[in-house]
């Protein structure tokens, strides 16, 4: 028969840390309204209100603070929670638990990729080629081509003078692209390889998995600011660029910042590892980690099909 300690649900004392990462969420959100109202310009570059330019200063470091306060807070709170774990306070509801939470979560950064993905579909089939329909004497969109990439509309638009940036050149799914394809390909192995060892008990292969993967994790961050640079200094393929250039740099910047996220989550579980948190009997926070990377992966290999072949 199960021992209370076992059907007993661990209720964790009252703590000040959401309150506190509520107030830097208020500052980080402010921070960015104060700033973009201050900076908000015109498709001609002028400012929309010169009046509110000095919101923008201000607003910067609230950002800047906002961010810091979660950040120490969200480092203190989960530093509790390991506590808590090693302390044994985590049983089999627990576990239970957290595992609904991570496949929740996952289920819900999904629905958040597939918006983007809906989006770049829509443009591509639907809106690019019906706005380029329209009889040239009726259409506020002049010279506009139906063709992918689109750089989008030039001329006049709603009152508004726009010329967009100088002709530019898709991204290839060849070098770069390519080789960050085989970089998150490899670190998914890698990760597999590190959870063998820790099912197995073997610590060194755990330690070396997760730091392989950290390694290639890293190297792709790194490629994918070269490409960045690239597009901007040589091929012209900015932010501006279209819808084309709009799409390209939302839904690859979004899966970069969610590789950095998973990149730093698999530090944080380094550490431990190498701290001998883990036990092949209880590693969910190893699993979580290691079930986001994967998502990660699965998530470029849509973004590389999609939108550097296709």
């Amino acid at each position: 028969m199960a021992s209370h300690s076992e059907n007993h649900y661990f209720v964790p004392h009252g703590s000040i840390y959401p309150a506190l990462i509520s107030v830097g969420l208020l500052s980080l959100a402010s921070g960015f309204v104060f700033n973009v109202t201050g900076s908000d310009t015109r498709m001609d570059g002028s400012i929309k209100n010169p009046a509110l330019t000095y919101l923008a200063t201000p607003g910067k470091y609230m950002m800047y603070l906002g961010l810091a306060i979660i950040l120490f807070m969200m480092f203190k709170w989960l530093s509790s929670v390991v506590t808590e774990s090693l302390t044994g306070q985590y049983k089999k509801w627990e576990d239970k638990s957290f595992r609904i939470g991570m496949i929740v979560f996952i289920c819900s950064e999904v629905a958040f990729f597939a918006a983007f993905f809906g989006a770049l579909f829509y443009m591509r089939v639907l809106s690019v080629p019906d706005l380029a329909s329209y009889a040239p004497d009726i259409t506020p969109y002049k010279d506009f081509l139906s063709t992918w990439p689109s750089q989008g509309p030039g001329g006049t638009v709603l009152g508004e003078s726009y010329k967009p940036d100088q002709a530019f050149h898709p991204m290839s799914w060849s070098g770069l692209p390519l080789i960050n394809t085989l970089l998150l390909l490899s670190s998914g192995a890698t990760i597999t390889w590190a959870h063998w060892g820790l099912i197995k008990n073997n610590r060194k292969q755990l330690v070396i998995g997760l730091f392989l993967t950290i390694a290639l994790g890293v190297t792709f961050l790194i490629c994918q600011a070269a490409e960045y640079h690239h597009a901007y200094t040589e091929m012209g393929l900015t932010l501006k660029s279209g819808a084309y250039g709009a799409t390209f740099f939302m839904l690859t910047g979004f899966h970069g910042f969610h590789v950095t996220i998973g990149t730093l989550m698999l530090i944080v579980i380094w550490l431990r590892s190498i701290k001998g948190h883990f036990t092949p009997e209880h590693h969910f926070g190893f699993e979580g980690v290691a079930w986001y990377w994967h998502f990660v992966d699965v998530v470029w290999l849509g973004l590389y099909i999609f939108v550097y072949m296709l």
